[in-house]
């Protein structure tokens, strides 16, 4: 071997031996701080709850105004118990514990995994994180705590901040269905990656049950998606004109929105019910001038309403309103005239509903609540 050779040898040796005891260096530092900021080594706060069996989510339907059936109460499945969650990539991680919630961050719906790191971490340096997450498909949220302003803010590609402190959430449900594996697998797999390129450390709930707690959640989702609807229908043969629909719909407090519904919204902008067209066809501003209908709908979407006693009080009033000016009959989805017994049934209904949401810590028209159905 040439004196050369052994020189490069050697050098090599002290080079990989240099570059094995700085990174050891690192970890050894940022355990440390993060063990000094929480005030010891800590069990770690984000969790995962444990779930009762699938259950195949069921879309509400609404065939031509259907009135919702009063039907017999389930009984409800007990609260999961919390799991611990387990670090991907750091056995000895933990999560900081003296750190504010993250605004609109919600654990009972939401995936959330975390990163934490010695040094922060510009939002530049979390571009690829934003890329890998996307590729799950689904809508993400990234935060970064701003210790100048000791709370957290939207990590986006372009806010300009950094953040040593960073946390990714997906929602695990929603009325397009549960969230996939694959999604959340996306977001491990960017967060685990944004960890290890920064010297960070990495928390990731266990998928597994992740996905059973989804599962629950849809099944009671599926239980309470009620929507509560009423119809105004002309006389045999007649039809109702759009023009005379659409002035009377706008008199009463309604506006026209981009879905074709007629939307009746509170003083907060809030959608209290709709008016939907019985025929297929939706209302279009453009085609209401030669639209010809057998019956016009008001529906109620009893989860996104927070008082829904007053709303449909309100809704029965217009929807008689409605029927005096067309001079058409407000009738339930037998097409049979509303009676104060059918009322009855219906208002039964509504606070059974309201019951079973209560019990569950998601009242009606909650922030919680009109993300699970959205």
């Amino acid at each position: 071997m040439s004196d050369l050779q052994a020189s490069l040898l050697i050098i090599g040796a002290v080079v990989v031996g240099g570059v094995t005891a700085f990174n050891w260096f690192q970890q050894w530092r940022l355990r440390r701080r993060l063990e000094q900021d929480s005030g010891g080594k800590h069990e770690d706060v984000l969790r995962v709850q444990a779930a009762a069996e699938p259950s195949r989510r069921v879309e509400p339907q609404l065939d031509s105004g259907r009135s919702a059936q009063p039907h017999e109460e389930p009984t409800r499945a007990p609260e999961p118990q919390a799991a611990r969650a387990s670090p991907l990539n750091a056995p000895n991680a933990t999560v900081i514990q003296n750190l504010p919630e993250v605004p609109e961050f919600d654990s009972r719906v939401d995936y959330i995994a975390a990163i934490d790191a010695v040094e922060p971490i510009s939002a530049a340096g979390l571009a690829e994180l934003h890329t890998k997450a996307a590729a799950g498909g689904r809508r993400f949220r990234v935060a970064g705590f701003n210790p100048e302003m000791n709370a957290w803010e939207e990590a986006s590609r372009l806010s300009g901040g950094r953040y040593a402190h960073i946390r990714v959430a997906v929602q695990l449900v929603s009325r397009k269905g549960v969230v996939e594996a694959s999604a959340l697998n996306a977001i491990c797999d960017a967060v685990r990656a944004c960890a290890t390129k920064f010297s960070a450390l990495a928390h990731c709930p266990d998928i597994d049950a992740a996905l059973k707690r989804a599962q629950e959640l849809d099944a009671y989702c599926a239980e309470v998606d009620v929507a509560i609807g009423v119809n105004v229908v002309p006389a045999a043969g007649a039809s109702f004109a759009g023009t005379r629909i659409r002035a009377l719909a706008e008199s009463a407090g309604f506006s026209l929105e981009l879905d074709g519904l007629f939307h009746y919204r509170d003083k907060d902008r809030q959608t209290l019910f709709t008016l939907d067209n019985q025929d297929p066809a939706p209302f279009v501003p453009e085609q209401m001038k030669h639209l010809n209908t057998s019956g016009i709908t008001l529906v109620l979407d009893v989860p996104r309403v927070a008082d829904g006693n007053a709303a449909l009080d309100l809704m029965l009033r217009t929807g008689a309103q409605l029927a005096n000016g067309l001079g058409g009959t407000l009738v339930d989805d037998n097409r049979v005239a509303l009676s104060d017994n059918g009322v009855r049934v219906i208002q039964q209904q509504l606070q059974s509903i309201h019951g079973k949401m209560e019990a569950r810590g998601m009242a009606p028209g909650s922030e919680r609540t009109l993300r699970l159905f959205s």
